[in-house]
Formats: C-alpha cells, sequence, structure tokens
C-alpha cells in the first residue's frame, strides 16, 4: 500500500470491498438465509462478482503491482470450492448415448404456464410438442405447468400434477413413460410454489422422481428494472423469499430421508448453485450438468447474466451419460435434459 498513489489507494479500497462479498457469497450455502436474509442475496450476484474481481486482477497486472493476488487467490478458489459456475469439455448430447435398458431420459421445464409475450398459443403449444418429440423423454418434469393451452404428451400416458391442481391448474407437474405406482405433493405452505413426487417402475426398479419449485423471487428478468426498484425493498423482499427457500428445503431433506429408492431431483430452484437451498438440496447427488454439460449452462434468461437455476440431480450411484441444454425461448426459463444410467 506504501508504494500506491491516492488513486490506487482507492481502487484497492473498492477491490477490496468486492473481494469480501466474493467471500461472503462462498460461504453463504453453508449458513441458512435465516441467520441474515439480506446477506443472501450475493448468492444471485456471484458471475457479476467475479467478472468485477477478475478486472481488478487484470488492472493490478497491468500495472505490476502485486496487488493482484487479492482477487486472484478468490478467484481460483472458485474452482476447487466444488461450486461449477462454467464447466469447461465437450458437451455429451442425450442423441449421442446408445439405450440400455437401466436407462431413463428425464426433461425438465419451467414452462411459465404456456405463456409467452413473443409466442401466439397455436406457435408456443406447436413448439414444446416439437421438443418433446425430438427429445424424446422417458419422463417430463414441468415447473408452472398449467392444462390451459398444454401440448398433449401421448406417449407419457402416465401424470401426476400435485394434490393442488384441481383447485388452482397451476403448479408442478410429472408425465412418465412407465407406470406411477406412488405420487405425492410435499405441500409448501403459504405458497403458490410447491414440490411433487413420483415413485416410477421400470423393468425391476423403482426410482423415485421429485419435482421442485422453490419459492420464486419474482425477479424482473432485466437490470434496469431492477435498478428502478428501491433497494431495500428489493433486499426485504428476495431476503423473506430466501428464508421461504430454506423452510421448503428442510420439508424436503425430512421428505427424501424416508425414501429407499434411488432418487433424481428436478426443478426450478430459483437460486444458484452459491445458494443454500442448492447446497442441501444436492448433497452428495450429482448435478448432471456438471457431469456432462459445457459452458455456464444458463437455464434463465436474465439479461447478460448466465443464471443456471434449473437443476437435474441424482444420486451418487446413479451414472450420468448425457446432458443438454436447449436454447429455446418458449418460457423466460431454458429446458435441460439428462439421460441416466440406474
Amino acid at each position: 500500500m506504501r508504494n500506491l498513489g491516492f488513486f490506487n489507494k482507492l481502487v484497492f479500497f473498492i477491490n477490496s470491498l468486492f473481494a469480501f462479498f466474493l467471500l461472503i457469497g462462498y460461504i453463504l450455502p453453508y449458513f441458512p438465509p435465516r441467520l441474515f436474509p439480506p446477506a443472501s442475496v450475493l448468492t444471485l450476484i456471484i458471475p457479476v462478482l467475479l467478472a468485477v474481481n477478475l478486472g481488478f486482477v487484470i488492472y493490478w497486472l497491468i500495472q505490476f503491482k502485486r496487488q493482484f493476488l487479492l482477487s486472484a487467490l478468490l478467484i481460483s478458489f472458485s474452482f476447487f470450492n466444488g461450486k461449477t459456475l462454467y464447466r469447461f469439455g465437450e458437451e455429451v448430447l442425450p442423441s449421442e448415448v446408445n439405450k440400455i435398458e437401466n436407462q431413463l431420459n428425464v426433461l425438465s421445464y419451467n414452462v411459465r404456464v404456456f405463456r409467452s409475450e413473443t409466442y401466439d398459443a397455436v406457435a408456443l403449444t406447436n413448439g414444446i410438442t416439437q421438443l418433446v418429440a425430438d427429445a424424446k423423454p422417458d419422463v417430463i418434469c414441468f415447473q408452472e405447468f398449467s392444462s390451459h393451452n398444454a401440448p398433449d404428451f401421448k406417449e407419457l400416458p402416465h401424470k401426476y400434477l400435485g394434490s393442488k391442481a384441481k383447485k388452482v391448474n397451476y403448479g408442478p407437474a410429472i408425465f412418465s413413460k412407465y407406470k406411477i405406482i406412488n405420487s405425492g405433493s410435499l405441500d409448501f405452505k403459504s405458497t403458490f410454489n410447491n414440490g411433487i413426487f413420483v415413485d416410477i417402475v421400470k423393468n425391476a426398479d423403482t426410482l423415485r422422481v421429485y419435482n421442485l419449485h422453490m419459492q420464486s423471487l419474482a425477479l424482473t428478468p432485466k437490470l434496469d428494472a431492477l435498478e428502478e426498484e428501491n433497494t431495500k425493498s428489493l433486499v426485504g423482499r428476495l431476503g423473506l423469499a430466501f428464508k421461504k427457500q430454506q423452510e421448503q428445503t428442510g420439508l424436503f431433506l425430512r421428505h427424501q430421508a424416508e425414501c429407499t429408492y434411488k432418487k433424481i431431483v428436478t426443478g426450478d430452484f430459483n437460486n444458484t448453485v452459491y445458494s443454500y437451498t442448492y447446497n442441501k438440496i444436492r448433497g452428495d447427488k450429482k448435478d448432471a450438468f456438471e457431469e456432462k454439460g459445457t459452458g455456464f449452462g444458463r437455464t434463465f434468461i436474465f439479461d447478460i447474466i448466465p443464471m443456471r437455476i434449473d437443476f437435474i440431480l441424482a444420486d451418487s450411484e446413479v451414472q450420468v451419460r448425457a446432458f443438454r441444454n436447449f436454447d429455446i425461448d418458449y418460457s423466460d426459463h431454458y429446458p435441460i435434459q439428462a439421460v441416466l444410467n440406474f
């Protein structure tokens, strides 16, 4: 610091603040949001914090200053903390995998009740019908499903829409090519969000499939819209949503603990890999994107920030053979697909 001029001292002070925020963001997944809800907002902007810290690294390197080490060390830590923001390597697509008996092809998609500002009802229905025809899934997990304008998935005759479906015509839904022998709803309290599950039989195996739609953050997917919202109000609202997610996560964990079958967990977690929600739900499960995906794996349209908030997770003994991120905009989310050998 002694060798820095006034301007660089100011830059390093700002650098230190962003480095501190990034460090807190790394730590937050291990602490319940209810302890300090406002801080949980940092888990949503980890990509931004990484980018800003990278900018500081470049700034200091250009000047041959050792201050680059502060942000460089924190950025390098992101490669060893088990959280994947960007996956290097070649993507293995479901269409490239040979089919075997003990295999399940899973598609997960938040379809936003089949409404779009870009497509009319006919185009949207036809588009999703074609998506399913091309993907050829054995199981589809929809979040924000509605029977209104929904395609007819004839090749997946077995379905479960949750205990609240008849009352509100809205919620998560699971469609299956294979027989469903048991199903149920987690019935999240005081919210339109919910989690459901089915037990399906394929060959001699019974598999548990969860479909979770965790508490919504009600984010407008435009940075300028967020800038117009009062910061205190925004942080407070998000903090309450994170607390709600913690309650829902606890309910899920207690429920899955009673299951003796191999488990597959899909859904829109409304949070990132740096969140308490993801950290707890994942546990020792495999993240299909981390196993066979590539790039940022973006699943939610939020301006320039590559947010991955939709997931397919599988028990550790399940082998992930392939994964795909689709680049279609029928919703504010992108569908994802995984091929799993059990």
